[in-house]
């Protein structure tokens, strides 16, 4: 734990907590389709994925201690629901100039070392960014495919452990994810985002 809250320390003065009533998508909202760069080269957009029942947006980073923490639970998220009809796609929000390890050629090297089995893209313009209301990473948007759109279902944290030590911790996006699947109402729909501020490129 020391180890972890000295790296932590690291990046103090990009550390925040934000909850999803800052400006943005709110629970109900429809939220908008992308196009974006991902690290295979490949243009993602949310219209790519036919069969999807939804979709799990997080917004991710290179460089974040937090990011780094929740990595392997984001690969777990995609390997348990991609299948069911809801896929993880990550983006990465940050300006490559405030932040360079948060470069596309890093991201690529990230993404193959980790074996990301979900796309990872880049948001180069931030509009997406913006649109979606993320201020950390990182940032979820749990979204349901309707008729009348993508419906953003659930907003907010990965779950309620950041260094990933508690057997008991409360898993919002899976609570969320399986009461979609299963028909129900998500019982938690926002909680607090814990992270790194979003880089934005300087004059934005």
């Amino acid at each position: 734990m020391k180890k972890f809250l000295a790296v932590l320390m690291i990046a103090v003065t990009g550390l925040v907590a934000f909850t999803a009533d800052t400006p943005g998508y709110k629970v109900g909202d429809i939220a908008t389709d992308f196009k974006l760069k991902s690290v295979d080269g490949k243009m993602v957009s949310l219209a790519n994925y036919t069969s999807a029942k939804g979709y799990i947006v997080v917004f991710t980073c290179n460089h974040c201690p937090y990011a780094k923490a929740y990595e392997s639970r984001i690969i777990a998220l995609d390997k348990m629901y991609a299948s069911k009809g809801y896929p993880v796609i990550a983006i990465s929000p940050n300006d490559p100039v405030s932040e360079p390890a948060d470069s596309f050629d890093n991201m690529k090297k990230l993404a193959a070392e980790k074996k990301y089995t979900f796309p990872y893209t880049i948001d180069e313009t931030q509009n997406i960014t913006r649109a979606y209301g993320a201020k950390a990473t990182p940032h979820v948007f749990v979204l349901q495919k309707t008729d009348k759109g993508n419906v953003v279902k659930y907003i907010g944290a990965i779950d309620d452990d950041t260094e990933n030590v508690n057997p008991n911790h409360t898993k919002y996006v899976e609570n969320a994810v399986n009461a979609l699947i299963g028909g129900k109402t998500v019982e938690t729909t926002t909680t607090k985002a814990i992270g790194c501020s979003i880089k934005w490129k300087k004059g934005a």
